[in-house]
């Protein structure tokens, strides 16, 4: 089952409602056993009013920090916040695969106090600390769309203000793919491949298909197991070992000995790969595009890039994506309150979310951003919405607090398959097992 999720210029259908969609609704989640003693209980809401009487010192936490493309923008924001409220934004950062952890770690142990950047999979997680404030007051009026304000929602509370949504789907150099007389992907799984494999015969080493193949990245694997016909998860049970996952790890391994996606590949390694035009395609969303086109030696290459909706199994089948975004939460403790003024100005200022668009190309989440003239002129933005972010649907996985632990116990077993310590079948039912034990 499909949905829509923010997509350019509507509103579409949001996280929430497509978690209701797919059977999962968060309400019903029982998440006692991973929190404080509070559960999921807000702190109180932050006031829709704006500054503090007295502006306070505070932390933002953001691996984007740790980014070359992010990193200078970031800190000018934090710069010029600052001196706006005569205060100091001390900066926190931790790579990607590391962040969630390190934040976890540092919220529960009462070492971090301020506004952080927060992939919307992991809202549920930090939820659960209980430590997360009610954001609601801040979220009225701004202008931000319906479905971006429900991503930032978790089981009923504004925990998050939406920073920016999209997808993670494909990307492609429509050069590369000249090459071997392509000017779109197919959308059949089948034909997909027979054009890997003519990029492959080119015999130039171009990688036809930077895939993550690397553990901290091969959740991506998920979408593909999706696109298979694996539900994942139905009421509460894993459906991982079934059929579907079977042939889709099968195939994945094909790929893999063939030479036709590379060993040892996550995110970033592609990012790189791409922008160096190593590789013809790859899987991000629209964050990645600053990055490959800030490291790349090709002038050019902003032309080249392709979005692409992921090939189909069978005719008529939605092209699967897996939904992304970022929220800003704010962790209750000093400073929280000039934290939450902070995390609406940065999600909601019109200049500020158009600025951070223009240097990064990623989509606002409000009104008059995404109806701006930088937002409309973006070819390569409205593509990806109308290819890729259109059939996005979040991961069934991510209404569990455990999450994290079972995209990794997942991502293991692939990764088994890939270097041969086991096959297809196995792995794919260990997989399920494991994933359902950590459900229950």
């Amino acid at each position: 089952m499909t949905g829509r999720i923010a997509t350019l210029g509507d509103h579409a259908m949001s996280r929430r409602s497509l978690l209701q969609a797919l059977g999962i609704g968060a309400g019903a989640i029982t998440l006692a056993a991973c929190a404080p003693s509070g559960g999921t209980t807000p702190v109180a809401a932050a006031p829709s009013a704006t500054a503090p009487a007295n502006a306070e010192n505070f932390s933002f936490a953001a691996w984007s920090l740790s980014e070359g493309a992010g990193k200078p923008v970031i800190e000018g924001q934090l710069n010029a916040f600052g001196q706006s409220k005569g205060v100091t934004v001390a900066p926190v950062s931790y790579p990607f695969n590391e962040y969630l952890n390190q934040m976890t770690l540092q919220i529960r142990g009462g070492q971090f106090n301020g506004a952080a950047q927060l992939d919307i999979a992991w809202l549920g997680t930090l939820a659960a600390l209980g430590k997360l404030q009610d954001l609601s007051g801040l979220a009225k009026g701004r202008g931000y769309t319906p479905s971006a304000l429900e991503a930032g929602q978790f089981d009923g509370v504004q925990y998050g203000l939406p920073w920016t949504m999209g997808a993670i789907g494909i990307i492609a150099n429509s050069d590369i793919l000249s090459r071997v007389g392509v000017d779109k992907l197919p959308t059949d799984i089948k034909e997909f491949e027979a054009v890997l494999r003519e990029l492959k015969a080119l015999g130039d080493g171009t990688i036809p298909y930077a895939a993550s193949t690397k553990v901290a990245q091969l959740k991506d694997f998920q979408v593909w197991m999706q696109t298979f016909g694996c539900s994942l998860v139905e009421k509460g049970k894993v459906m991982i070992g079934d059929d579907a996952s079977i042939e889709a790890a099968t195939w994945y391994k094909r790929l893999h000995d063939d030479g036709l996606i590379a060993p040892d590949v996550d995110r970033f390694d592609a990012r790189s790969l791409f922008s160096q035009g190593k590789a013809a395609m790859y899987d991000d969303a629209p964050v990645g595009r600053a990055a490959v086109l800030k490291d790349s030696p090709d002038p050019d290459l902003a032309r080249k890039l392709m979005p692409a909706a992921r090939p189909v199994l069978s005719a008529g089948d939605d092209p699967r994506a897996l939904a992304w975004g970022h929220t800003v939460v704010v962790v209750n403790g000093a400073g929280a309150g000039t934290a939450g003024e902070f995390a609406q100005w940065l999600t909601s200022d019109e200049k500020v979310v158009v600025d951070y668009f223009t240097a990064l190309g990623l989509p606002p989440t409000t009104e008059t951003g995404l109806a701006s003239a930088a937002v409309k002129a973006d070819t390569f933005i409205s593509a990806f919405g109308e290819r890729i972010t259109a059939t996005a649907t979040p991961s069934p996985f991510w209404v569990y607090p455990q999450y994290g632990q079972i995209d990794t116990v997942i991502a293991e077993k692939v990764q088994a398959v890939l270097i041969g310590q086991t096959d297809p079948a196995t792995a794919m039912k260990e997989a399920g097992k494991a994933a359902q034990a950590l459900i229950g």
